[in-house]
């Protein structure tokens, strides 16, 4: 990677490559003279700036993870984190955005001299209009000046390919839509992103730095950043072209072992993959009913089979918020986090270093995550940045697209059909009805594509109850383009089951559909017979197993996006426009200043035995 000369203040703190690792090999070989390194934390008795005698460090590690461009503090129940209060009882607490999360990390930072920041994957990806129409340079930049140290890369971050992730990490104007600003050429990002198991199909080499070594005063910690080995099954087959995902275990552990013979003891692994706690309250001890048993999910397995060498795990992807502890191979508790997402929260964690072996002491290290409160001074950089970036996307996001008389609960509904998923669903049937624009008698979506909620008191400016654009395109931001393919019976009801089954049976993925289908979903069952299949009606007749039937879905889920391989066996596939088009032109149709759009009630999936 070309080193840019603005970037060498940057490069003393993390240092990348093979030539980081063989000065860290020359500083293992050198002895380490006694007392040589100050003092860091206040528990150990020493205050800041003070020198000691003493043989270990505390090193802050500040992590997050799945920030998905949220420059602007998320709106309705996608900016709000759960917390437990002392009595027992929570509370909901509004939090988030980018002025806010820069200002918690630099308080946090000056507990210690020693502090290094990390993330999970996930930073662009999904975004708002403010990040997402400038192709995520904003969010890039805002961690710039956050001082982001190192990141590992998530699925999100292959939405647009490979060529588009090391343009974000190197710099350049997109291909297509040019330069952002006229006269400003985007710098790419001061932090390395990690992809340590994300190979050419080709070559066999990783894509991107598989590994880092954060250096400070002889200290020396290893970060290796793995995103998940299903990454393919959940992006578009074009954001993963030429590419190749391998098991998160064996990759962390074959960069464990590279960097621990090379004299870097202490190691971290930024794992975009990620588990789902007992609670969902922030502050939740998913210790407290035994070691680790208050977390399950995917990273429960992968933590306890990651090698020991490696001393601590942030995770994501599960958008849950989780501080816990799960025994490594050898039986020695090891702490697996997770910091929610959007930025709403960050997580402080102390790996207590030993000087003279270069390794964590796992006995010392302590988790927790802190909210990033809006209650606290915004700060004035990233204020600028948000104020800026805004007035570039003003023209797009302002303009009225529709109106609505409530909250249409879409990411933050409780229930697996939610208000919004009808909408959308209605949106896109509409859309695809006409004969000559596919002849759709159903449509069919998938909850991971609605990233928020409509809210009805959205901004003082905009007006209560309208609905912008720029409120649209951060419900739907991926601007899928809509298709309409024929299924039988038989694979429409195979597809239902999929949404409970195989890939999706630990975490279900529950497909969002249109009006007039609709079949109950048995949850006190397991795999695919929570699907009853002689439920499955469409406008009141039962589904018959032998008749086609033509379905309207984005390309995504047409192409078997997120495990749902059965719709790549639909045929006469027809293309037509966006899925924002689709909800654009559903507004204007149903909603109006004087008879805005109103929820519907979510009562198309009878869901029992929960």
């Amino acid at each position: 990677m070309t080193v840019k000369p603005q970037r060498r203040r940057r490069l003393s703190r993390l240092t990348t490559g093979a030539a980081a690792l063989a000065a860290a090999v020359g500083v293992l070989a050198a002895a380490l003279p006694a007392g040589a390194e100050s003092g860091a934390a206040a528990r150990d008795g020493q205050g800041k700036g003070q020198h000691a005698q003493g043989r270990t460090v505390d090193v802050q590690l500040l992590s997050f993870n799945d920030f998905h461009g949220n420059l602007e503090p998320p709106a309705g129940s996608s900016g709000e984190v759960s917390r437990q209060k002392p009595d027992g009882s929570t509370e909901k607490v509004a939090a988030g955005g980018a002025e806010y999360l820069a200002t918690s990390l630099r308080k946090a930072r000056k507990k210690s001299p020693y502090t290094v920041t990390a993330a999970a994957g996930d930073l662009v990806g999904a975004s708002p209009l403010i990040s997402g129409l400038f192709h995520d340079e904003p969010t890039i930049e805002a961690f710039n000046k956050m001082d982001l140290d190192v990141a590992g890369v998530g699925n999100h971050e292959f939405d647009e390919g490979r060529e588009e992730l090391k343009r974000l990490q190197d710099g350049g104007c997109h291909p297509k839509d040019g330069c952002s600003e006229d006269g400003k050429v985007f710098k790419g990002s001061d932090f390395p992103y990690l992809a340590a198991n994300v190979t050419d199909e080709k070559t066999g080499r990783p894509i991107l730095k598989p590994y880092t070594v954060w250096k400070k005063k002889g200290v020396k910690i290893g970060f290796i950043g793995v995103t998940l080995e299903g990454t393919p099954d959940i992006v578009s087959e074009e954001g993963v072209k030429g590419l190749k995902f391998h098991d998160e275990i064996k990759t962390v552990d074959k960069y464990a072992k590279k960097l621990d013979k090379m004299g870097v003891k202490s190691i971290v692994a930024l794992i975009h993959e990620g588990g789902l706690p007992a609670k969902p309250e922030y502050n939740y001890d998913c210790d407290s009913p035994g070691n680790g048993d208050g977390l399950s999910g995917p990273i429960t397995d992968i933590a306890k089979g990651i090698s020991p060498k490696v001393d601590a795990l942030v995770t994501g992807h599960t958008h849950e918020a989780y501080a816990c502890t799960i025994p490594d191979p050898s039986g020695h508790a090891r702490t697996v986090t997770s910091a929610s997402s959007f930025g709403k929260l960050y997580t402080d964690t102390t790996l207590t270093y030993d000087r003279r072996s270069g390794d964590i002491v796992r006995t010392k290290v302590k988790s927790a995550n802190h909210v990033v409160s809006r209650k606290q001074t915004k700060a004035k950089d990233m204020t600028a940045l948000v104020q800026h970036w805004g007035k570039l996307a003003e023209p797009v996001a302002n303009r009225p697209i529709g109106y609505i008389s409530d909250d249409i609960d879409g990411r933050g509904a409780e229930t697996p059909e939610s208000p919004l998923g009808d909408v959308i669903g209605d949106a896109q049937l509409e859309f695809m009805k006409p004969e000559d624009k596919g002849g759709a008698q159903l449509a069919l979506m998938n909850p991971g594509g609605i990233r928020s909620d409509l809210v009805y008191k959205a901004s003082e400016e905009e007006g209560d109850g309208v609905v912008t654009y720029g409120e649209g395109f951060n419900v739907q931001p991926f601007t899928n383009m809509m298709a309409a393919i024929d299924l039988t019976g038989k694979q429409l009801i195979t597809a239902l089951q999929q949404q409970v089954s195989g890939a999706n049976e630990k975490s279900p993925k529950i497909l969002q559909v249109s009006g007039g289908f609709g079949y109950k979903l048995d949850m006190s069952k397991s795999g695919k017979d929570r699907v009853v299949a002689d439920s499955v009606k469409l406008d009141g007749k039962a589904l018959d197993p032998d008749k086609t039937y033509r379905v309207a879905m984005n390309e995504f889920l047409a192409g078997g996006g997120d495990g749902f391989p059965v719709f790549k066996d639909g045929k006469d596939k027809l293309v037509g426009k966006s899925d924002l088009e689709a909800l654009e032109a559903y507004f204007k149709e149903h909603s109006s200043k004087s008879d805005p759009l109103k929820p519907p009630k979510a009562d198309r999936i009878e869901v029992v035995g929960k």
